[in-house]
């Protein structure tokens, strides 16, 4: 009778996941984003949501869990049921630098289900046009023959745009005094204002002040150039070779999601993918377009927490 039971389970379990695969989803599907409304996360998600609706055949509904820098919004993940209904669009910091400044209730890895890379941003050196700099080889000079004249500010202490900053002064031996706001917004103020001199930024709040001459821009982190700064050079280009340091975007589910469920937003993100309107509209937030698979993520995860290790341990940053 065991043997019989056993056997039928197993019948039952077969028959069912075709049925799941063909139905699902069959009710909207909530993505969580850690950050408040009107930020990047909300910017990048919504053009998102906008090419993968038709694709599922469900809405996709936004929910803001703010909070930790993104942490509050992971760790509610961990414990979300693992049927494909609750998914975050999340930020790379929470998984490959957070860990490193701070006690965390998640494995990076083992504690999601990855669904795939979405768009990756770097940050943007701008200079306040009051200074003399009209390069980064002038700015790594400057601060190396006065190593107490010179700061640099970010949006706050273990964010992307700090890293980056210790990252640059790691490798290029710039002697930059860090300056940490409690976000991006009072430390572009300051900029604008002639009170700060130079700042790593983030590419969307910099857009309009970089066009007007508010602001002046010397080279983005990624390595390749933004498509909503076309004419700024990578810092790669500029002689650092190999410099990268981009923050970027994702999708994960809770550990243990079905793969039919992972299977068929790999597909719906593989075919977003070549809807140019749509890949246009996320790459004018500043995040740049690119879709990668679940495995592929996984790797960038465990490449960048390894690289952002040292970059912690080095600089000996600590979390507020």
């Amino acid at each position: 009778m065991r043997t019989f039971s056993a056997l039928l389970c197993v019948v039952l379990a077969a028959l069912a996941a075709p049925a799941f695969a063909q139905g699902y989803p069959n009710k909207p599907v909530r993505v969580v984003i850690g950050y408040a409304p009107g930020g990047s996360a909300d910017a990048g998600i919504r053009p998102l949501a906008r090419v993968l609706e038709p694709l599922l055949g469900q809405p996709l509904i936004i929910e803001n869990k703010p909070g930790n820098a993104g942490g509050v919004a992971m760790e509610f993940m961990v414990k979300a049921p693992a049927d494909g209904y609750t998914l975050y669009y999340f930020d790379s910091g929470p998984l490959t630098v957070a860990p490193h400044l701070i006690k965390v209730g998640y494995n990076s890895i083992t504690s999601f289900t990855h669904l795939g890379h979405v768009c990756g941003s770097g940050s943007m050196l701008v200079v306040h046009p009051s200074t003399p700099f009209r390069s980064v080889a002038e700015v790594i000079a400057a601060s190396k023959q006065d190593p107490n004249k010179w700061s640099y500010g970010t949006s706050g202490v273990g964010g992307p745009h700090h890293l980056s900053g210790e990252y640059f002064k790691s490798v290029t031996g710039a002697n930059l005094l860090h300056i940490p706001y409690k976000g991006g917004g009072p430390a572009m103020t300051d900029l604008m204002g002639g009170q700060l001199p130079m700042l790593f930024s983030s590419l969307g709040p910099a857009v309009g002040a970089v066009k007007s001459g508010k602001i002046r821009s010397l080279g983005v982190t990624s390595l390749t150039r933004s498509a909503a700064f076309p004419d700024v050079p990578t810092f790669d280009e500029l002689g650092i070779k190999g410099f990268d340091s981009t923050a970027w975007y994702g999708l994960l589910g809770p550990a243990g999601l079905p793969p039919e469920v992972v299977a068929r937003w790999t597909q719906a993100l593989a075919k977003a993918a070549t809807d140019k309107a749509g890949m246009d509209a996320i790459n004018a937030t500043g995040c740049d377009v690119e879709i990668l698979g679940p495995a592929q993520t996984v790797e960038r995860i465990k490449g960048d927490s390894a690289k952002w290790g040292r970059v912690v341990k080095e600089a000996g940053i600590r979390a507020d």
